[in-house]
């Protein structure tokens, strides 16, 4: 007889046929040898973070895909958390673009939730599911260099955000380590530059370029939607590179969507070999984006 895993209250596998459990075991073997030993950026964000039965799905399938040979990396966001604490300490929060803006009083917030809770939270969800993880902010290890960010209005002018950074440099050795002894690095997105300065880097922002720099198979952005939404609020399954103009243009892109799909983009030109926005509220979205034909969201591709 076959030990089972104790998954705790409501987290019980549904009951299938054999042969569907067994179909669907099948479905995923090609995805899995498919990507045997490639790294997975996985950008963790929105309501993922924040539900306690989704934070239980991400760190499974994150531990699930590191049994199985791939190789995940973390960088997460923890924008709703920044967001409560800036609140309980009555300091005001504004955005620009899909950027927020970032004074000093507001990166020392962003560094205390990011840095010193959220990251070490992932790394012992992870650890509970068996695997090795370890939380590292951009600043351990000159993790993430980073510039600060220079945001143009269509007009030419600079929109000031503050010490919003933006990723220049990414230590891609210190991280090869990690992965080569077994370890899941899990990344706070706040860098820092050759003076000491830090930055606050948008989370979609810093795991582009850590995808990048790993030469990564795979970048996956978590969201709090389905994917790109058209008009009619269906989901877009597939958006190539050509599109994304006209469809800021007529107001289908806008928001926070701007930075996630300008993060992908940055992935696929810098070599990553395929990017997807996926939404973070749906259990086990990660598995299904990986190792299921149909997928999950909207996957982004040059062209």
């Amino acid at each position: 007889m076959n030990d089972h895993i104790e998954l705790g209250d409501n987290d019980a596998p549904v009951q299938a046929p054999d042969q569907l459990r067994a179909a669907i075991l099948m479905e995923a073997l090609p995805y899995i040898r498919a990507y045997q030993g490639a790294r997975v950026v996985i950008k963790y964000g929105g309501r993922a973070m924040i539900d306690p039965k989704l934070q239980k799905a991400l760190a499974l399938d994150v531990a699930l895909l590191k049994f199985v040979g791939v190789n995940p990396v973390v960088v997460h966001g923890g924008g709703p958390q920044i967001d409560e604490l800036l609140k309980k300490l009555n300091i005001n929060s504004q955005f620009v673009e899909g950027y927020r803006f970032t004074d000093e009083l507001t990166l020392d917030v962003v560094r205390m939730v990011l840095g010193g809770r959220i990251g070490k939270d992932i790394a012992a969800r992870l650890s509970l599911a068996g695997a090795q993880a370890l939380a590292l902010t951009g600043q351990d290890g000159s993790l993430l260099k980073a510039t600060r960010k220079k945001l143009a209005q269509t007009s030419g002018v600079e929109l000031d955000i503050g010490l919003v950074g933006e990723p220049t440099e990414v230590n891609a050795e210190l991280l090869t380590r990690l992965i080569a002894i077994g370890v899941i690095p899990v990344i706070s997105p706040v860098g820092v530059d050759d003076r000491g300065q830090s930055y606050n880097i948008n989370a979609d922002s810093a795991a582009a370029a850590v995808a990048v720099a790993l030469k990564a198979s795979r970048l996956i952005l978590l969201t709090d939607v389905p994917g790109v939404l058209d008009e009619s609020q269906t989901l877009i399954p597939r958006i190539l590179s050509s599109q994304i103009p006209l469809l800021r243009q007529n107001g289908i892109i806008s928001g926070g969507m701007l930075p996630k799909l300008s993060s992908c983009l940055t992935a696929l030109n810098g070599g990553c070999q395929g990017a997807a926005i996926i939404d973070g509220r749906t259990p086990h979205a990660v598995l299904l984006e990986l190792l299921t034909a149909r997928g999950s969201g909207t996957e982004v591709a040059l062209g």
